[in-house]
């Protein structure tokens, strides 16, 4: 039961990283859309703001870089607790998978 509780009380916060990374890769998008149009302005404040802006938009990438790992290595630990507990476990776990299979039957034979 505890694992199932700790994932559920992951899941908004999975979904908020989801749109952060999202904001993220949109963001830098279009940054690098922005660098892309202005690279013909020669001043020296608009050469200066392109740097500012490219080494933000590297910061960016690292950070959803580093998010989506962090994700990866969640999913991989709630495998690892599944595992685990249905090695520690083994009939209380296939009888669980019985009674969601028959409410699943169950729920699609109706519609």
């Amino acid at each position: 039961m505890d694992a199932q509780s700790s994932s559920m009380d992951d899941n908004p916060g999975r979904a908020a990283r989801e749109r952060v990374m999202a904001d993220l890769k949109t963001l830098a998008a279009d940054a690098e859309a922005l660098l892309r149009a202005t690279a013909s302005d020669a001043s020296d404040k608009a050469t200066e703001a392109r740097a500012r802006l490219n080494a933000t938009v590297e910061k960016v990438r690292a950070t959803c870089a580093e998010l989506q790992e962090r994700g990866v290595e969640g999913a991989r630990e709630a495998v690892r607790k599944a595992d685990d507990t249905i090695r520690a476990h083994p009939y209380e776990s296939i009888a669980v998978a019985f009674g969601v299979g028959v409410l699943l039957g169950v729920v699609l034979q109706r519609k």
